[in-house]
């Protein structure tokens, strides 16, 4: 709300005007007593004393009474009414306190309005109605105008002027008339009127100010009502400074894209540059060889971008589409006919072993060959970090004659990053396939999609279920994109797919996929790798040339045996690439070559063996046995350690165990129970020790079923006495009958096994199966043992007895194991 910003008062409702002409001759306008005042009834408008204000009037009993004033040139009093509604308001409809006005001007406007300059001149208060006259008539009491002087009073007089001065500071548009009136007031009672009179202020609050006589009072009232409205003022016009400043900001740019749009066109770049624009787009659209219903929604959306203003922020966003639609590669390229020949020779020259997946992958490419338009299966790479599994993926390209590009999965939670954004939204993208077609510029590419099995669900959907379509065969020929918004046939693009493990792999998506397994290389695999890749690959990063630096064959197997542990071939060459590192800085100090590095050198360059040979940690004691494990980097092996101690026939496991893995033990300690007659051992012993069972790397989790032949044999070791072959390593889960089940990771198994020096491996017979997948190197160098029960294990495993091991005691049997391994 603001303060007036004229002299006028608000109108009242008009009624039938009259004429002031002839108004002598209206019945009943008799001259009024000496003590009557003519009342003029208003609505909504107080007038104070001192004030000029306009009021404006319709009524015929009000014209007919500001007529009479006039005639005898008498003041009239402006009473404001108590119901604005009141069309007709008698005594009783009046407020009892107003302002005596004389009548500066009367006015008849053209359109027969009437309308009265009035001034206030003094206030006064009725005392009685008088009867007689068409109009209101009353006898009334004139109230002086205090005038008391205080300390007290001169200040509030200049707090309440610096206030109204203020106010009308705020007024976007004060009359400076009005200013010049508030500061020249030299009455603290006519400048309390004048500040209230020109105040945004209700009638009934005006009518409160009007009826305070007592001047200190007036001014407190007057006072507070202008502290409120000043801190409306305040925020009204800080409002409209920054909404100025917004408008300001839209209407400079608008003003720079008008002067630029004037430069263009004289310039003659303006609408010859759009319509060149248009037709680039129309022409390029008409070469993309998209299909009908695509080419239909490109042609639409030029369509809207030709109606748009350049300037429009929706024209960006149109153009952006329209060219990811002319980018996409639509129509399918020239395919050279796959050479199988030449494929089989890109395959071995970029891995070295690997003979059952490359025989897989030439079945994959006849098939190409002779049913290029068929469905291919998708082919899923699974295996441990380090083993060729992305570089397989760029070998099928090349043997192909194939773009191929790569797309990462590792971690994405959002739906979108496969679909895509929709266009509502800013910064929208399509998904990483329309993208990845995009970058490889063909619809036949291969695309990797790599460490599928690290895909993540959130609040934005599950992407794994957005992938069901892009790999499903009978599907991805229609395949949409939240942002492109049309169909992209994607049944001819070649689909590889690579993951670490298949449990985190959702069943519907792995059932989509050929599941290809990638075991860990041998050490004889990883030195011809070494040989033929590795080395040359860091000669090259390092800056080496052939001839300056030579790595014999024994420093790469001892890298293999004592400085890595690992499925693949990552830490091999980096400690081959820290070696030669070691050498490119003589070489860069001048020393002239060729550099040596032998097995002797190894320490001095890359420290101390991080691991030592796992033939060392095993020991001839009874109650130990060499299990084999799996882990996601590979096969390993692992000791199960067991022994007793006095107590009630409890069962201790340590090792940080996993559920499966503590019932294995419980089951093998039932099993050695319950045969114990047949095993040698007393029965009763049992209720006299307590047997603790252990595996070693505490601080690694380990959990599954496979240790159960290992567990068994450390039991039957450690009470019998007899020691397990230090040569043998076994695998597989037994039943509470004494069967030994099938286990998985047969082949990283072996290859482990071997690494670690082992000759002898029981397997379950169940397991003969994978017997094909161990690399022949590996059946050549372990014999095999095949275990129906558990009872072959005892008999193929077991040392005999020492001789001297018959009656010893409890405490003594159970003490070199303790001092073993304190």
């Amino acid at each position: 709300m603001t303060m007036t910003q004229s002299f006028e008062s608000r109108p009242h409702q008009s009624a039938p005007s009259q004429s002031p002409a002839g108004a002598d001759k209206v019945p009943g306008a008799l001259p009024l007593p000496p003590d009557g005042l003519v009342i003029l009834p208003v609505r909504n408008f107080v007038l104070f004393p001192g004030v000029v204000m306009p009021v404006s009037i319709g009524r015929a009993r009000s014209i007919a009474a500001a007529q009479q004033a006039m005639r005898e040139q008498r003041p009239i009093g402006i009473l404001m009414q108590r119901d604005p509604a009141t069309e007709e308001p008698g005594p009783i409809d009046m407020h009892r306190m107003g302002t005596i006005a004389n009548v500066v001007r009367y006015i008849t406007a053209p359109d027969g309005g009437h309308h009265l300059i009035c001034q206030g001149d003094q206030r006064f208060q009725v005392i009685e109605f008088l009867d007689g006259w068409p109009f209101l008539v009353a006898r009334v009491l004139r109230i002086p105008e205090p005038s008391p002087t205080s300390a007290e009073i001169e200040a509030r007089f200049l707090h309440l002027q610096s206030q109204a001065v203020e106010a009308i500071e705020l007024l976007p548009q004060a009359p400076p008339e009005l200013l010049a009136a508030i500061r020249s007031v030299g009455s603290p009672a006519a400048l309390a009127d004048l500040a209230t009179a020109y105040m945004d202020m209700k009638p009934e609050e005006k009518q409160e100010i009007l009826e305070t006589i007592d001047v200190l009072a007036r001014m407190e009232k007057v006072s507070r009502f202008l502290a409120q409205r000043i801190e409306v003022l305040r925020l009204s016009a800080e409002i409209g400074k920054q909404t100025k400043a917004a408008l300001d900001e839209r209407q400079r740019e608008v003003l720079l894209r008008e002067q630029m749009a004037a430069i263009q066109r004289q310039l003659g770049e303006g609408e010859e540059g759009r319509a060149a624009e248009i037709k680039e787009l129309s022409e390029a659209i008409a070469k993309a060889g998209m299909p009908k219903e695509v080419e239909e929604q490109a042609r639409k959306e030029l369509r809207r971008f030709q109606r748009m203003p350049e300037a429009a922020a929706e024209a960006g966003m149109v153009r952006t589409y329209l060219d990811w639609l002319i980018e996409l590669p639509w129509t399918l390229p020239e395919e050279a006919p796959i050479d199988i020949a030449e494929a089989q020779r890109i395959l071995d020259e970029d891995h070295f072993g690997l003979d059952k997946i490359k025989r897989r992958i030439i079945e994959f490419l006849a098939v190409r060959k002779l049913a290029p338009h068929g469905k291919a299966p998708i082919l899923c790479f699974v295996g441990p970090p380090g083993v060729g599994k992305t570089s397989l993926g760029q070998s099928i390209a090349r043997a192909m004659g194939r773009k191929f590009v790569r797309v990462s999965l590792g971690g994405v939670h959002d739906e979108a990053e496969i679909r895509g954004h929709r266009r509502t939204y800013i910064g929208a993208l399509p998904g990483n396939i329309i993208q990845a077609i995009r970058k490889a510029g063909a619809r036949n590419c291969v695309m990797m999609l790599d460490e599928i099995d690290k895909l993540g669900a959130g609040i934005q959907g599950d992407p794994s279920a957005a992938l069901l379509e892009v790999l499903d065969p009978e599907q991805n020929n229609t395949f949409r994109d939240n942002y492109l918004g049309v169909p992209f046939d994607l049944s001819r693009v070649v689909f590889i797919t690579t993951a670490n493990l298949l449990d985190t792999i959702p069943g519907p998506l792995r059932d989509r996929m050929e599941i290809i397994a990638l075991a860990g290389y041998t050490v004889t695999e990883k030195r011809e790798i070494a040989r033929r890749y590795l080395v040359r690959r860091q000669m090259e990063a390092n800056g080496l040339k052939g001839g300056e630096v030579e790595i014999t064959d024994a420093a790469i197997n001892e890298i293999i045996m004592r400085y890595t542990r690992e499925a693949g071939v990552r830490n091999l060459e980096r400690e081959i690439g820290k070696a030669l590192r070691h050498a490119a800085v003589r070489v860069a100090e001048g020393e002239r070559g060729p550099i040596r590095i032998d097995r002797d050198d190894l320490v001095a360059i890359l420290g101390a063996p991080p691991f030592e040979s796992e033939l060392a940690m095993r020991t001839s004691v009874p109650g130990v046995a060499t299990g084999l494990a799996w882990t996601p980097v590979g096969g390993d092996i692992l000791f199960i350690e067991a022994t007793r101690l006095p107590g009630s026939g409890k069962l201790i496991l340590t090792g940080q165990l996993g559920d499966v893995m503590k019932e294995s033990a419980q089951a093998a300690l039932s099993i050695v129970k319950n045969g114990a007659a047949t095993f040698g051992i007393d029965a009763a012993r049992f209720e006299r020790i307590d047997i603790h069972i252990h595996v070693p790397a505490g601080a690694t989790p380990k959990d599954g079923p496979s240790a159960g032949v290992a567990m068994f044999m450390a039991l039957v070791s450690l009470m019998t006495e007899r020691t397990v072959r230090s040569d043998t390593a076994m695998t597989g889960e037994i039943s509470l009958r004494g069967l030994v089940l099938p286990v998985g990771g047969i082949k990283e198994k072996v290859v482990a096994a071997a690494s670690a020096g082992i000759q002898r491996v029981m397997l379950p017979a169940r397991n003969r199966k994978d017997f094909d997948d161990i690399p022949e190197e590996v059946r050549k160098q372990i014999e095999f043992v095949w275990l129906e029960r558990v009872e072959e294990a005892v008999a193929a495993a077991l040392d005999p007895a020492p001789p001297q091991s018959a009656g010893r005691p409890e405490s003594a049997a159970a003490q070199p194991l303790a001092d073993a391994h304190a």
